[in-house]
């Protein structure tokens, strides 16, 4: 019997890393998405399970090319974590408007031409998830935020949207709200005087969405909020 797909988007050293390891230890097979070929390459060695496929989710020719791909591939993706991100933070009459679209095509448009690739079948199957990496800037607007907040705003209505057309269909989508930086080696060295429980450990971002994604029907949540117990919100 072949195993279950999950396909993860923005697979780098953080959370797209520990989200790749945690499905692929519950049983899944792992198709991994990002621009990085070098990078899928190394954690293609580490994870057993896991095939890398480069991809710039913001193309949707290229995203639709890959789904093809991982499709053929891997098989039919039971499970969709959206976890590619873009952002720029700055002042808003600093910032090149060029960026925020940027944002917006890879934070929204991404979800969105994964999301109507790999609904169908979830739809026929009667099960699924879908899944969107996200951050509390969906939920408020703050100063030298103004390149990044919009576009995680809209792409938690969007997430949404789609849980009230999908559930009932049999889809379990979510939002998980990041609440937190994340430790990273650049994260540290930006903030070197903090302290270790300042910071949210991608493991443990896993497995909340691992959970998420496994809660029985009769309990589905759409908002997750994760933050360390000493974040100040």
């Amino acid at each position: 019997m072949s195993k279950k797909v999950c396909l993860i988007t923005g697979v780098g050293p953080g959370t797209g890393a520990s989200l790749a390891r945690r499905f692929a230890r519950g049983g899944y097979q792992i198709a991994m998405l990002a621009r990085d070929k070098e990078r899928l390459r190394e954690l293609e060695s580490e994870i057993q399970e896991s095939k890398g496929f480069v991809c710039d989710v913001s193309d949707e020719i290229a995203v639709t090319n890959v789904v093809n791909s991982v499709v053929s591939e891997i098989g039919q993706p039971e499970i969709l974590i959206h976890n590619a991100v873009g952002a720029v933070f700055g002042n808003f009459m600093e910032i090149d408007p060029a960026d925020l679209n940027a944002n917006f095509q890879t934070n929204v448009m991404g979800l969105c031409y994964l999301s109507r690739l790999l609904a169908p079948a979830m739809i026929a199957a009667g099960k699924g998830a879908i899944i969107a990496s996200g951050n509390t800037s969906a939920l408020r607007g703050k100063a030298n935020f103004a390149g990044f907040a919009p576009t995680k705003a809209a792409q938690r209505i969007f997430a949404e949207s789609l849980a009230r057309e999908l559930g009932p269909k049999g889809i379990h989508v979510a939002y998980v709200l990041i609440d937190a930086v994340i430790e990273l080696k650049w994260t540290r060295e930006w903030l070197p005087d903090k302290p270790d429980e300042y910071f949210i450990q991608p493991d443990d971002i896993a497995e909340t969405t691992y959970q998420v994604a496994h809660q029985p029907r009769s309990a589905w949540s759409f908002n997750v909020e994760v933050r360390p117990f000493g974040e100040n919100w």
